[in-house]
């Protein structure tokens, strides 16, 4: 029996671990680098181990540090979570070597499916569909378009769509860099490339007694550089044959390897029906909470138990309602023209707060769904209920029934040979998060900030569900990809279960990251930060504080506040007069009624209609949020500091990152759109390029370079200057 798990991850897929492991009363180990010392995965274990260092390769990827970790913590099991060691074969010998129990699945199984290559050609050989290797070398114009993919890749690194052969010799270049960059091996290779595929993966579970389950499908088709955004259960538009012939391949997958423990086996599908086989992920899925939703599995515990030797009843739970989640990343999309791209943020986030959540980690309990746990001989029935309750469960012959307690209520199981037990659940908001209030995002490591998921009787009522939370969500300090999210699941496209891996290019990308705010409730969100503003000036005013700000006996110059939201600045006039407040100086509120203003609320009637905007006041920022969206504005000072202005032409890095390469020389000329330089954040790579043609004039940078937000990369001076 594991007694104390050390989880070799940070962040919500170590918070996640940790709930599981609390409910069955096995004590916990984090491991953390410097850079993530105040991470609340750290204070929520009951013992934590500093790994000396900030970059991934000094810290969560040393698999000798974390073994030695979890030995000096009394650890007696280690879980990787995903991503960093979680398909790292070599690492889970050595946890076994160690005398540690290892919750995953075989190194041998993990080193089967380690290179994409070998994968394809060992699931081509137990029946599974794929699609063929092309060797770069060889592609022609009739294979076009191609995508280069890292054979020891995942998460979208390493890849790269080639619509042209004279592309192919840099993007082959490029994908090479950055899969040894990201995975220490450098090889990679081609596959016929579907525009419009869809991405439907399988989850399975299997224990070692040969029990093989396909728990369900997912759809993770809406992407952005091949990463995923938005998943769902069941995947729409996959019939009962469909599904069948899934789960089918996915089974033979697994059993091909000798597969032991939670994984997914990802397909590509196509509108007609037909699907190949992508890949194999050795470890828990980003995504697994939409499978946990419908199902009422808790598939961490299940790993723990299928560790620990348990046997899997016979047959999966069938699944209950509609379950989608969104990646909610500490990013931006930046239109150039025509392109648009996506730019990572750091920075601290001040505010964290979603509407609405009724579950951490964990399944929304409640009223209105129904979970069905297969019982019997020798199984396992794992019930999630709410928190605060009492379940009771009559146990069968030789099997555990186990049943974290709820708020609200009894559910009593009764369990035996071979029936199912069916116990109420509910639907609502559920939270994966690993920040907090005050976290530091940092350039580090993934700039994902949460996952929402949304839980309801159907897709509609899921995708709404999901959209308002996102849409009320209280976010500070960041810029992240919210818009963009909310824009997608109220997309007609969407809610027709039009969903691809085309999905943002074919929709647009701008169009579809549009802000949720309007202009007009930017004006009046800028409206509503100076009121809040001069509401806490008089706070802390010292003489007369109960007189509103800028009072006169006698008509005078209005006040003025210079707020900028995307680049473009919004001045705001007004003055309180004896009948109150007057907005309309230069006509841009007319009609606006001030009916209370404190640092933290403001209310207005506007045209009759009454508004409330709420406020939160931070160093160089105002956060404003109300029903007609959410506005961040910069405070711009009367006076501009001199010494702050660039020289013209600078090009300035967009985040803190390393330089990774340089591919131009000072006084070298350049024509615009030339790529000069490339940073590294956030595992990604952000391509500078040249904004004209013209002269590398500086360049004070160097390969493997820290810098900050902001720094000067380089100076291109216009060859017409």
């Amino acid at each position: 029996m594991i007694q104390n798990l050390l989880v070799a991850n940070r962040g919500e897929i170590a918070l996640r671990v940790f709930r599981s492991c609390r409910d069955a009363g096995i004590g916990t180990v984090a491991v953390y680098s410097d850079a993530d010392a105040g991470s609340p995965h750290v204070a929520a274990a009951d013992a934590a181990v500093r790994l000396p260092g900030d970059a991934p390769g000094d810290t969560y990827l040393r698999a000798d540090l974390v073994i030695d970790a979890a030995l000096a913590a009394g650890a007696d099991a280690v879980h990787p979570g995903y991503g960093f060691l979680s398909e790292n074969a070599a690492f889970a010998r050595a946890v076994g070597d160690a005398g540690l129990t290892w919750v995953g699945p075989p190194p041998d199984a993990i080193a089967a499916m380690g290179s994409k290559v070998e994968a394809k050609r060992m699931m081509a050989d137990a029946g599974v569909p794929v699609l063929p290797e092309l060797d770069p070398e060889k592609v022609t114009e009739a294979d076009l378009p191609v995508l280069v993919k890292a054979s020891a890749g995942g998460g979208g690194r390493g890849m790269r769509v080639v619509r042209a052969l004279a592309d192919l010799p840099a993007a082959v270049a490029g994908a090479e860099a950055e899969a040894r960059s990201a995975f220490g091996d450098g090889t990679v290779f081609c596959e016929r490339y579907l525009e419009t595929g869809r991405h439907i993966e399988v989850q399975v579970l299997a224990d070692a007694h040969g029990t093989v389950w396909a728990v369900g499908e997912r759809e993770c088709s809406i992407q952005r550089r091949h990463q995923k955004v938005v998943e769902e259960a069941p995947a729409p538009r996959v019939d009962t044959a469909m599904r069948d012939r899934l789960f089918a391949a996915a089974v033979a997958a697994a059993k091909a390897i000798g597969y032991v423990g939670a994984g997914t086996v990802e397909f590509l599908a196509t509108d007609d029906g037909e699907f190949f086989f992508l890949e194999m992920n050795t470890r828990l899925q980003v995504e697994h909470p939409v499978t946990e939703c419908v199902t009422g599995l808790d598939l961490v515990d299940l790993q723990l138990r299928v560790a620990e030797g348990e046997r899997l009843p016979g047959e999966p739970p069938q699944w209950t309602g509609h379950a989608i989640e969104v990646r909610l990343y500490a990013e931006t999309v930046v239109t150039e023209g025509d392109t648009a791209s996506w730019q990572p943020q750091s920075g601290t986030l001040h505010r964290f707060a979603v509407p609405g959540v009724s579950a951490e980690f964990s399944v929304p309990a409640g009223t209105g769904g129904t979970n069905t746990v297969p019982a019997g001989t020798g199984g396992t029935n794992t019930v999630p209920a709410g928190t605060g309750g009492t379940n009771t469960v009559p146990a069968g012959t030789g099997g555990t029934n186990t049943v974290p307690a709820g708020t609200g209520g009894t559910n009593t199981v009764p369990a035996g040979t071979g029936g199912t037990n069916t116990v109420p659940a509910g639907y609502g908001v559920r939270l994966d998060s690993g920040v907090a209030d005050g976290s530091v995002i940092g350039v580090h490591y993934d700039p994902m900030l949460a996952k929402v998921i949304a839980w309801g009787p159907n897709r509609a009522a899921a995708a709404r569900t999901l959209a308002g939370a996102l849409a009320g969500a209280r976010i500070h300090g960041v810029a992240t990809n919210r818009d963009l999210l909310v824009n997608v699941l109220r997309h007609p496209a969407f809610l027709a279960g039009e969903t691809d891996t085309a999905f943002l290019d074919r929709h647009g990308l701008a169009t579809l990251a549009r802000p949720l705010a309007g202009e007009r409730a930017v004006r009046l969100s800028a409206l509503a930060a100076a009121l809040a503003d001069a509401a806490a000036n008089r706070r802390a005013a010292r003489v007369l504080g109960r007189l509103p700000s800028g009072w006169r006996n006698v008509p005078s110059a209005p006040q003025r506040r210079t707020y900028a939201v995307g680049g473009t600045e919004h001045e705001v006039a007004y003055r309180f007069t004896r009948d109150g407040l007057v907005a309309s100086v230069d006509g841009d509120h007319p009609g606006v009624v001030l009916r209370h203003a404190d640092p933290e609320r403001v209310v207005l009637d506007v045209d009759g209609v009454r508004r409330t905007f709420t406020v939160g006041r931070y160093p160089g920022l105002v956060a404003v949020d109300s029903p007609l969206g959410p506005v961040s504005l910069t405070p711009v000072p009367r006076f501009a500091d001199p010494e702050a202005a660039l020289a013209a032409g600078s090009l300035v890095a967009p985040m803190p990152g390393t330089v990774l390469r340089i591919a131009v020389e000072r006084g070298e000329r350049v024509a615009a759109g030339a790529p000069l330089l490339w940073l590294e954040a956030m595992k990604m790579e952000h391509q500078i390029s040249a904004p004209v043609d013209g002269v590398v004039a500086e360049l004070p940078v160097t390969v493997g370079q820290q810098v900050e937000l902001g720094a000067v990369l380089a100076v291109v001076r216009d060859a017409q200057e």
